[in-house]
């Protein structure tokens, strides 16, 4: 018997792999740079999520989440790794690759975000433009890596370049080795200029976003004043950045472990994953998360 079923129609009539969103969505402008800077100035909250596959990728999109980071905590969610460190370039763009397509086939408008892992940057600013390069032909809109200082001419180059990049300051779980484990950073005076300066140095170089992770809140609020051509997105860093993330499996409760303080399981008190996403979306746009009296420092 000849199998006349072609591609599409069998993506249609299987349960398997089908990506619809729940409901028709309105009509949305993809989300770009320019995009992000009018939502800053008009005060609006950036959302952002780590997704690491088509499904809840399309998912995330459809509830109205502006970013989503292809985190190399998917060594730790995914891959039962005990850290980012042993994450591979590889690996990176296989996810990569899966979040676009999940995108693409909901016409998703969400800004595609790919974390350059440990050791694919850190040798040379050519080896980090390859290893960017990678990472966006597999999809990406924009590359993050960690810390500052050395960073700022890799950022630099890679701008000069083409390529949109995100930075990462405070806990960087790349070298949470170095920092002695996951503890908050930039609480001393000392520890708070260094991080003042590495910020601006890294918004001069042209970095357009910055993860502020696990700083405290006061800090954080002061450095998103000082930094108006890089958003700041906040975890574990207070309310007062312009924007914030979550890991996906944490805001959904999918951690058996001790929840850290700055996460919020929004899957509780919601009846699917969209409607948890939903939650997480209004309650960061209306100010209600994070608290700074509970989820910060």
């Amino acid at each position: 018997m000849t199998d006349t079923t072609t591609p599409s129609s069998a993506s249609a009539g299987t349960p398997y792999g089908t990506l619809p969103p729940a409901s028709p969505l309105p009509q949305r402008r993809p989300v770009s740079l320019p995009r992000l800077q009018q939502m800053r100035e008009a005060g609006e909250k950036i959302t952002m999520l780590t997704a690491y596959d088509a499904t809840f990728a399309a998912v995330a999109d459809a509830a109205g989440v502006e970013c989503l980071l292809v985190g190399d905590s998917l060594g730790m969610v995914c891959q039962g790794l005990p850290s980012t460190v042993g994450v591979t370039l590889e690996t990176m763009a296989y996810h990569t690759a899966s979040v676009a397509r999940g995108l693409h086939r909901v016409q998703g408008t969400a800004w595609l975000i790919a974390d350059l892992p440990f050791g694919s940057y850190h040798e040379s600013r050519e080896q980090a433009l390859r290893s960017a390069s990678a990472l966006m032909q597999a999809g990406a809109h924009m590359v993050k890596l960690e810390g500052g200082g050395w960073t700022t001419d890799t950022v630099r180059f890679l701008v000069e370049r083409g390529i949109p990049v995100c930075a990462h300051l405070g806990l960087t779980p790349q070298t949470v080795h170095a920092l002695g484990g996951y503890r908050v950073q930039g609480k001393t005076d000392q520890a708070a200029q260094a991080l003042r300066r590495q910020a601006r140095e890294l918004q001069d170089a042209g970095a357009s976003m910055l993860v502020l992770e696990m700083v405290p809140a006061l800090l954080s609020a002061e450095l998103t004043q000082e930094l108006q051509h890089c958003h700041t997105i906040g975890i574990g860093a207070g309310s007062g950045t312009a924007g914030q993330v979550l890991v996906m499996h944490d805001m959904l409760g999918m951690n058996l472990g001790k929840m850290a303080r700055f996460v919020h399981n929004f899957m509780q008190d919601a009846g699917s994953v969209r409607g948890a996403i939903e939650a997480y979306v209004q309650a960061v746009k209306q100010g209600r998360f994070p608290d700074n009296a509970v989820h910060a420092w």
